[in-house]
């Protein structure tokens, strides 16, 4: 049986080495919120521009995550719960490599995005809730999930037929129905500048 004792250093490099090579602090940013409320189109766009500024950073989304390491994954809630831990464990190697680490799901429930702060560690983890109104999110629903959900076709879907668990100290609120793209990700520049430029 392997011990901690018998497991071999991974590295000998420390996160705040990396940070000095990349010249950057490491953060988790992770959006949350109803499908359609604007978080990966957020998620991609906060990407472009600090990527723009020159910060190494990665999205993580469904898109990349259920297709690939989550797909044995459903959507009942043990089921999110564990999309959602492994995500987490992934974004805090990413975050303890000194990257920028972006993360867009729903995660729907106060104890999931929980079990997600305490797993990266709450001083990496600023959580930024999408609070787009239900109705404009079935008005986007571009992949015609909310009409699928409507009809009994999509069980467990949240906002109609499973609970969204608001969150209570989010570190940014954000309504993509009042605030433009461009806004909005302004909002999130100056929210985080502080916690991911390196001090000279």
């Amino acid at each position: 049986m392997m011990t901690q004792e018998n497991i071999y250093p991974v590295t000998t490099l420390s996160r705040a080495s990396r940070e000095e090579l990349l010249g950057q602090r490491s953060l988790m940013i992770w959006f949350t919120g109803l499908s359609g409320s604007g978080k990966s189109t957020l998620a991609l766009a906060l990407e472009e521009r600090l990527s723009r500024e020159g910060k190494i950073c990665r999205v993580l989304d469904g898109d990349n995550i259920r297709t690939g390491i989550n797909n044995n994954l459903g959507f009942s809630i043990e089921d999110r719960q564990e999309n959602i831990r492994r995500i987490a464990e992934v974004s805090k190697l990413f975050v303890d490599t000194g990257i920028i680490t972006i993360a867009a799901f729903i995660s729907p429930t106060r104890q999931i995005r929980a079990l997600a702060r305490d797993i990266i560690g709450a001083d990496d983890f600023f959580e930024i809730y999408v609070n787009t109104p239900l109705e404009v999110c079935e008005q986007r629903d571009v992949k015609g999930l909310y009409k699928k959900a409507r009809a009994g076709l999509i069980k467990e879907f949240t906002g109609i037929n499973s609970a969204f668990e608001e969150p209570e100290r989010a570190d940014l609120v954000i309504d993509t129905s009042k605030q433009s793209l461009e806004e909005s990700v302004d909002m999130i520049m100056k929210a985080i500048e502080s916690r991911i430029t390196k001090e000279k």
